[in-house]
């Protein structure tokens, strides 16, 4: 089979063509790195075969072989989609005439699958654990994420002139780079604020924009936003034996704080438009607190049914 440096050589002008075209249509970068990760694998299956010469049962026993490694339905979708994708542009510059991944059905996911969060008082707990010399910044990730709802890469790309202090306002750049504007509440921006007073002196020009800068005086990475989130739910852990086991990682914030925002009430479209969802049946999966209240409501309601059953001697009462 093939190495990776050999099918970025043999495939170098489809490949290039394929980035062109996503940097062209303002793919964002984790999508584009994340697409060319997945074609090159499949590419590397193919070991040689020319692209215009790859039929619908290569695809699919490519992404057989993916679910047989253990990957889940979610990852095999994507994998689809990029071989999907790829097609699409190599027969627009007319490297290819067909689209051997076009037909092929997606992968089942179960639609109904609860995500899991944190209760609010068990979210308001991990922000009292949050300790180190880099307080302020740390609590004021933890809480963009539980209390406005960002996701880690969101908090990464956050840079200072995003922050209108004087609208009390927040813009997020999310997926596709789409953006969105959150009202903050008072204790937030006072937060805000505050990490913006001790905030790190970054040592690059490039990052002198950046909100959040790490100890090494860069902007902060991915990796260090969930270190940070790993750490507070080891001492959650601590404090409460009963989240030993559990699969607690950053996103559980972004869960947590779309679930208690429906528990108070609030209209699914606005959780929507907080959450940056561009499909609402994305949002739809938080749902389920509804549904725990309404059986709730139902189960304080004692019915006065004034009918004899026939044949037996019981009433309604």
């Amino acid at each position: 089979m093939m190495e990776i440096i050999e099918i970025q050589e043999h495939y170098e002008r489809e490949l290039n063509l394929f980035l062109v075209y996503m940097k062209d249509r303002e793919y964002s970068r984790n999508t584009q790195a994340g697409y060319l990760h997945d074609v090159r694998h499949f590419l590397k299956s193919m070991n040689g075969k020319n692209v215009s010469d790859v039929t619908d049962i290569d695809v699919m026993n490519h992404l057989s072989q993916i679910r047989e490694s253990g990957a889940g339905a979610r990852y095999r979708n994507r994998c689809q989609s990029a071989i999907r994708l790829f097609y699409k542009v190599m027969i627009k510059f007319r490297v290819a005439t067909q689209n051997p991944a076009q037909e092929i059905e997606k992968a089942k996911i179960e639609k109904n699958r609860k995500p899991t969060f944190l209760q609010k008082q068990f979210l308001d707990a991990c922000m009292m654990l949050i300790k180190g010399r880099y307080l302020v910044r740390d609590v004021a990730i933890i809480a963009l994420m539980a209390y406005c709802g960002l996701r880690v890469n969101e908090v990464v790309r956050l840079d200072i002139i995003n922050f209108d202090r004087d609208g009390s306002t927040l813009a997020v750049r999310g997926k596709g780079d789409k953006w969105r504007y959150l009202p903050l509440p008072p204790e937030m921006k006072e937060l805000l604020q505050q990490a913006l007073t001790e905030r790190i002196e970054p040592r690059n020009k490039k990052d002198e924009q950046a909100f959040f800068i790490s100890q090494f005086r860069r902007r902060i990475s991915k990796r260090m936003v969930q270190t940070v989130a790993e750490k507070t739910f080891a001492e959650l852990v601590i404090q409460y034996p009963q989240f030993a086991g559990l699969s607690l990682s950053a996103h559980k914030f972004r869960h947590s704080f779309a679930t208690d925002l429906l528990r108070n009430g609030a209209d699914l479209r606005a959780v929507q438009e907080l959450l940056g969802h561009e499909d609402i049946s994305t949002t739809q999966i938080y749902t389920h607190v509804l549904d725990e209240a309404k059986e709730r409501a139902m189960n304080n309601v004692r019915p006065a049914i004034p009918l004899r059953i026939k044949g037996t001697d019981w009433q309604g009462k």
